[in-house]
């Protein structure tokens, strides 16, 4: 039990074993204003968390984990999401191909998603991107940022202003400034530029 519990204060009083879920999109539960969180390829799993904490705290309907990543089921990912993994829905899927075939089979049924990167260079500003529609918002790697494909994949990229001498945020803050965005202009109706 000490083991499996990974505390160093000794042994936990409960031990649950669970299925990890299907990584199917309908489980997905859309509508005309949901936003998803796509993070592509990450290498830790205490930023899965984090970002999976964010995107239920900030009202978002999910999350998805692209390429050849660190396992969100990963303790340390559970730990740091606060039991946010198992409030929605968070997906696996092999690459961004999966998910833009699913995006156009959406947008072939007239729903008008806009899948939107972020990126220090995007050269679009966050706050004057549209987000109150159907949203993808993606995050790259921690260390190489999006993929190719994602970038290609994406209508916007955009980047949220810095100052200072950090050259880049956390993939996780990052993630939670854009969805702060996002609630910041449905909430307020805002149509950006």
């Amino acid at each position: 039990m000490a083991e499996l519990g990974e505390r160093d204060d000794g042994s936990p009083e409960l031990l649950a074993l669970a299925a990890v879920p299907s990584d199917d999109p309908q489980r997905l539960t859309l509508t005309a204003s949901t936003v998803l969180v796509a993070f592509d390829r990450p290498s830790s799993p205490g930023n899965i968390g984090s970002l999976a904490r964010s995107v239920d705290a900030l009202g978002a309907d999910g999350l998805l984990i692209t390429g050849r990543s660190a396992d969100a089921w990963d303790p340390a990912a559970i730990r740091a999401s606060t039991g946010s993994l198992f409030a929605m829905p968070v997906l696996r899927l092999p690459s961004h191909r999966e998910v833009m075939s699913w995006i156009d089979g959406r947008r072939d049924l007239g729903e008008p998603w806009t899948v939107v990167g972020l990126d220090e260079a995007g050269g679009n500003e966050l706050a004057d991107t549209d987000l109150t529609g159907p949203t993808l918002l993606v995050l790259g790697n921690e260390t190489t940022g999006m993929s190719a494909g994602w970038r290609e994949a994406c209508d916007v990229v955009a980047e949220i202003p810095m100052t200072g001498s950090a050259s880049s945020l956390n993939a996780s803050v990052a993630g939670s400034i854009a969805l702060y965005e996002t609630r910041r202009q449905r909430r307020a109706g805002v149509t950006a530029s």
